[in-house]
């Protein structure tokens, strides 16, 4: 059944990809490696972001660029403390990535879609301060859309029209690579084809197998 849906979908020809826990190693384990750091519940900092109201919309806030990493760490750190765990504020947000890497094999993976004639299109929400240092994201992507710069986040259906729009294609056209489910749901809602990322080879495989992309 579902080759048969993939030849009705008709040709995809552009890629939007996720930074965090695609270009990037996972943001899960790493948000859970700090939280084992603080002696506690190596979820914690997962279920408040999760679960907890206000560090939830202290997430959005900050994601959306309606307030800092200053303010969010501010806010976070607050929340974790009335949770038991004694964390101070600063640098709170580099010290939840300081176990994120970036994946080499992914990079390549872009470029050779790039160099096949595929345009790439960044699609992030933003996080903390100097997030994408590592990474030279104009030889990377064709377009970026940061959340915070944007003011909409994944998995809004409107960051990735915008994504779309930048690129000159139709959502239609596009497959979106992401490490969680919510985020190629968001993108679907505007006819946007995903895969579910675990690794640079699978996804490769995913491209090629169910939409056609080869690279």
């Amino acid at each position: 059944m579902g080759s048969v849906l993939n030849v009705v979908e008709g040709a995809r020809t552009a890629v939007l990809v996720d930074f965090g826990g695609v270009i990037t190693s996972s943001v899960l384990q790493a948000f859970t490696d700090f939280g084992a750091s603080l002696g506690g519940d190596p979820r914690l900092p997962l279920d408040l972001l999760g679960r907890d109201q206000p560090s939830r919309a202290l997430l959005a806030d900050h994601e959306c660029g309606r307030i800092d990493a200053e303010a969010f760490e501010r806010g976070f750190a607050e929340r974790l403390r009335a949770h038991g765990a004694a964390v101070q504020a600063e640098g709170l947000t580099a010290r939840m990535q300081a176990g994120m890497s970036i994946d080499q094999e992914v990079l390549a993976l872009l470029g050779d879609l790039r160099s096949a004639g595929y345009p790439v299109a960044l699609v992030s929400n933003s996080f903390g301060n100097g997030t994408y240092d590592g990474v030279d994201l104009a030889a990377v992507a064709d377009a970026v859309v940061i959340s915070s710069e944007v003011g909409i986040r994944k998995p809004s259906r409107r960051i990735y029209a915008i994504a779309c729009e930048r690129l000159g294609i139709a959502p239609e056209e596009a497959v979106m690579i992401d490490d969680l489910r919510q985020n190629l749901d968001g993108a679907a809602r505007i006819g946007i084809g995903g895969v579910l990322h675990t690794g640079a080879a699978d996804t490769r495989r995913q491209l090629a197998e169910s939409y056609g992309i080869s690279a």
